[in-house]
């Protein structure tokens, strides 16, 4: 069986590459294992400097790997340029915070001695997506490999040359052989590579389907899971908020990566009072934004990664409009491409309010006030992050409260970043990215007792 990589841009093939058979993969599985027992023993400072090399690899081939993320997956070359940055810092990140995160912490008992340490797990698969095709990898690999595990990657199929480039960073940084492997498999032989014993445990960025889908077999065979799941993130502006900054700030929550993000925002919840200054604003930036070759410098939108996703995007805003939502621009499928989209009077019960949309289509929302704007936002089963837009912090900040999301972030878009853990709440997910909290998901803190 044979993968082929399609760019979303032309249609043209861009790679193909050959499934692993059964007995590949038994091999993969044991080599994982066995790499495990070397590597875990190596000091953390040896640990550290690879992962350290690992973020030189990156930036010395940044060009390579970006070109391979657009041409892939659709994007816009410079912020595949930026992914490949943010993927260099993450390794710096762990590679200098690595010790402070793992050194045992002491406990006094009434025992002579007696303290927690931090041992890696072993063999832990990661199911990443493709529309961060390194990001999405490397902040998993970053603290688990530092920690002294190793890693299985099942990538997205559309996603297999990033998924090689990838392995073949770790291998030009100097890991040693199995300690980072990418298995090209469909993800329907996914569930006994998850059942074998050497597999620890699972991390899954994906769907809320495949997120469940993942649980039920983790849950099966009793494996420890991080999941991070979908997102309907809201973008709530209050009345006293920098109507201009603000609207900056949201066409790039909105459109960043053609709008397939998870932690994009996605529902614009607008005060009464600013509802209309917002909108028209708006409407006005995201009709300026340019779309088409994702090679060239001043194009701001690409396709999105697949014609099924766009086709998908395209069937939802067609289902609000009809629910009573107001097309103010766009609603417009080329192909690949979805035109900038910006739906008005969207509320519960329509598909732009209740479900994720993965593309750049932005549904205005009018609260009667802060709080209602508030209830909107709760009004979800999704709980990944908010952002509050107002001049007044204080009263932001006395709010985060009212929010149960895994984010909550201020006069900002909602982000993810090396030093801040990353996860959600209700159909999010659960479990923790990044910081120290990423490093601890796949440790065993064992406790150490001395009579």
């Amino acid at each position: 069986m044979k993968f082929e990589s399609i760019n979303p841009f032309d249609g043209k093939i861009v790679g193909q590459h050959q499934a692993h058979s059964q007995e590949e993969v038994d091999k993969m599985l044991q080599n994982s294992q066995q790499a495990f027992i070397a590597w875990s023993d190596l000091p953390l400072s040896r640990r550290a400097d690879h992962m350290k090399r690992a973020g030189a690899v990156l930036r010395d081939n940044l060009e390579e790997y970006a070109r391979m993320i657009t041409t892939e997956m659709g994007k816009p070359i410079s912020e595949s340029r930026s992914e490949i940055k943010k993927c260099a810092w993450v390794c710096d990140y762990y590679s200098e915070h690595a010790s402070e995160f793992l050194n045992s912490q002491m406990i006094e008992t009434d025992g002579q001695t007696s303290f927690v340490r931090h041992d890696p797990l072993g063999s832990i698969l990661a199911i990443m997506p493709w529309n961060f095709p390194f990001w999405q990898v490397f902040r998993f690999a970053a603290p688990t490999l530092t920690a002294g595990n190793t890693a299985l990657l099942k990538h997205a199929a559309n996603v297999f040359g990033c998924a090689k480039q990838i392995e073949d960073v770790f291998n030009k940084a100097g890991f040693p052989q199995g300690v980072f492997q990418s298995l090209m498999i469909h993800h329907d032989k996914t569930e006994p590579i998850m059942a074998n014993d050497i597999v620890k445990a699972v991390t899954l960025t994906g769907s809320e389907r495949a997120g469940k889908a993942v649980a039920e077999v983790s849950g099966k065979y009793l494996k420890k899971t991080v999941l991070e799941l979908g997102g309907n993130n809201a973008f709530i502006v209050w009345k006293d908020a920098d109507i201009d900054q603000t609207v900056e700030t949201a066409i790039t929550a909105r459109m960043l990566n053609g709008g397939q993000s998870c932690i994009a925002a996605k529902r614009f919840i607008l005060v009464k009072d600013i509802y209309q200054e917002f909108v028209d604003k708006f409407t006005e930036a995201a009709s300026q934004l340019r779309t088409g070759d994702p090679m060239q410098k001043s194009t701001k939108l690409g396709p999105l990664a697949r014609k099924d996703l766009a086709d998908s995007l395209h069937e939802q805003v067609e289902r609000s409009v009809k629910a009573g939502a107001t097309l103010l621009l766009g609603g417009e499928q080329s192909g690949c491409f979805y035109h900038p989209t910006v739906l008005g009077n969207v509320k519960p019960g329509m598909p732009a309010f209740d479900e994720e949309t993965f593309g750049p289509v932005a549904a205005m929302i009018e609260a009667r006030d802060e709080e209602h704007a508030f209830e909107l936002s709760e009004n979800s089963k999704y709980g990944l992050g908010v952002s509050v837009c107002t001049r007044d912090v204080d009263r932001a900040m006395r709010a985060a409260s009212s929010v149960s999301d895994g984010a909550y972030f201020v006069n900002e878009l909602v982000k993810s970043d090396p030093r801040l853990p990353f996860g959600g709440t209700k159909n999010s997910g659960y479990g923790r990215e990044l910081a120290k909290d990423g490093m601890m998901e796949f440790i065993n803190r064992k406790t150490v007792y001395v009579a």
